[in-house]
């Protein structure tokens, strides 16, 4: 049975604590083969005044948002057109990739490209997966579409991925699968 105990400064609150003891448990997944309800994993609150680093007391660190949170805010924000908020959570240098290699830097440049395709869009949600890295997240986002085509006939059903990595809390790169292009309009 692995035990995983960390020291933190008190302050964080549950939902921190909370999202801390999810990512310990899978981390020993990855390496272990225990089931999670065999991984324990102790969180051990210090006051401020009992840490020292090099002499001085410390403050502990901000907590970051969840990286599922942050990708989920942001296509709830684009599937409602609030451009405005979508754009809040995007790095300087971000990117977006589409089928067809298609490349695209600006959410006005996506709305444009998208009003040759279909009328709108909308995703239903199956999951999200994360996976931290040394300086980033990769969240993926998998379900299906749904929206009208141009000619006003409706599609949904088809398949998506969604490919995000997110650092300090920004979205830097978005790639995107899906099957839109493989489903015939006249059998929509």
């Amino acid at each position: 049975m692995p035990v995983v105990s960390v020291s933190l400064l008190k302050g964080y609150d549950i939902a921190v604590r909370e999202r801390l003891g999810r990512a310990l448990t899978n981390a020993v997944q990855e390496v272990i083969a225990a089931p999670p309800e065999a991984i324990v994993v102790c969180l051990n609150e210090l006051d401020a005044g009992n840490y020292y680093r090099g002499g001085v007391a410390r403050q502990g660190g901000q907590p970051v948002q969840d990286p599922q949170a942050t990708v989920r805010e942001f296509l709830l924000a684009m599937q409602e057109r609030d451009l405005a908020r979508a754009k809040s959570f995007l790095a300087p240098d971000f990117v977006m990739t589409f089928p067809g290699d298609v490349r695209l830097t600006d959410l006005q440049d996506l709305v444009a490209w998208a009003k040759g395709r279909y009328a709108f869009v909308k995703k239903t949600f199956e999951s999200f997966d994360t996976a931290v890295k040394a300086d980033h997240a990769v969240v993926h986002c998998h379900g299906t579409l749904y929206g009208q085509w141009l000619d006003g006939s409706s599609f949904e059903g088809i398949r998506f991925i969604d490919r995000f990595e997110v650092r300090h809390g920004q979205l830097v790169r978005q790639q995107v699968w899906n099957d839109m292009n493989t489903i015939s309009r006249e059998t929509s």
